[in-house]
């Protein structure tokens, strides 16, 4: 199946309302202008190195996010053009984001990622730590908080992943109507289940392999 035609079969069970992220990662730049030229212009990248390369090489047009988990170190390299950063896992790395985005003279989109999945390697505030998050957020001036992010548990039991799913958008609701912020965006939701993402009310899904294919990881 071509990336076209793959996009196609997607494209059918996404709502207008749902941005698609095309996770582009270790896919080379004859993938991502097969899914261009399709029509996309949103792509998930987690390398921070392979961000700026294909930054540099593909149309100015695309939409960049960094969907990956973040070094602050690494922070000052694609601030000048990301436009969503999904995964902050931390006030340190929102204060870096906070820190460069001002040296940069923009204000860089951010998602707070919350651990709602059972593996402890996953990174993110717990649900009981987002909200304190969100509040000591307020105080940088160069990055806005647009919602929240999270990956469900990696099984094949759909009414857990589901239950992951549904407690984040009850944190995302709370949140939205609590805050000051503009809360539009609720990250959640892969190649594997983002159909339960949407039915639980993800606004936003990240798929990578159902359009590229396996990834090459050379």
């Amino acid at each position: 199946m071509s990336v076209q035609s793959n996009l196609l079969n997607i494209r059918k069970h996404i709502p207008d309302n749902v941005d698609l992220v095309c996770v582009s990662k270790f896919h080379p730049n004859e993938s991502i202008l097969d899914a261009y030229h399709a029509g996309e212009r949103i792509f998930g990248e987690s390398k921070v190195q392979e961000l700026c390369t294909k930054y540099e090489t593909l149309p100015k047009d695309i939409q960049w996010h960094f969907i990956g988990h973040l070094q602050s170190n690494k922070v000052k390299y694609i601030v000048p053009f990301v436009e969503l950063i999904h995964a902050v896992d931390s006030i340190k790395l929102l204060s870096e984001i906070d820190k460069q985005a001002a040296k940069a003279d923009r204000i860089v989109n951010c998602l707070l990622q919350v651990h709602i999945g059972e593996e402890e390697t996953k990174f993110g505030f717990s649900p009981e730590e987002v909200t304190s998050a969100l509040a000591e957020a307020r105080e940088f001036k160069n990055v806005q908080i647009r919602g929240l992010m999270g990956m469900a548990t990696f099984t094949e039991d759909s009414n857990q992943v589901k239950k992951e799913f549904r407690l984040l958008k009850s944190i995302f609701d709370k949140l939205k109507s609590e805050s000051e912020y503009e809360f539009s965006v609720l990250s959640m939701g892969m190649s594997d289940d983002f159909r339960l993402a949407i039915e639980e009310g993800s606004t936003m899904v990240r798929i990578g392999s159902s359009i590229f294919g396996n990834r090459n990881y050379v």
